[in-house]
């Protein structure tokens, strides 16, 4: 499990979307294991917590990194905008725990 503090961000591609951005230290551990956990395309299961609010997604590697997509549910229980500075949680869901699914 990794705890780390970052800022929120939107990206405007074609599918517009916020994110926070995992840390390189934390990023590097979590691509240490990536290949043990994927489900393909190098995105990795998790559940994140982020405040009282606590979610299953996939972490997305980009540049080096991982990003956490905020869903628009999270950002409004958390009343949540661009530019905050959060602290995230987020836990590996290991093959065994998705095949119970």
């Amino acid at each position: 499990m990794w705890e780390f503090r970052g800022t929120i961000w939107f990206w405007r591609g074609p599918s517009p979307y916020y994110f926070v951005s995992i840390p390189e230290h934390e990023s590097t551990q979590i691509a240490d294991i990536a290949k043990s956990v994927t489900y393909g395309w190098g995105v990795i299961p998790v559940e994140v917590t982020l405040g009282t609010t606590t979610w299953q997604t996939s972490l997305i590697p980009k540049d080096g990194v991982y990003l956490v997509p905020l869903k628009v549910a999270v950002r409004t229980a958390e009343h949540l905008q661009v530019d905050d500075v959060i602290k995230v949680r987020v836990r590996v869901i290991t093959p065994i725990e998705r095949s119970s699914y």
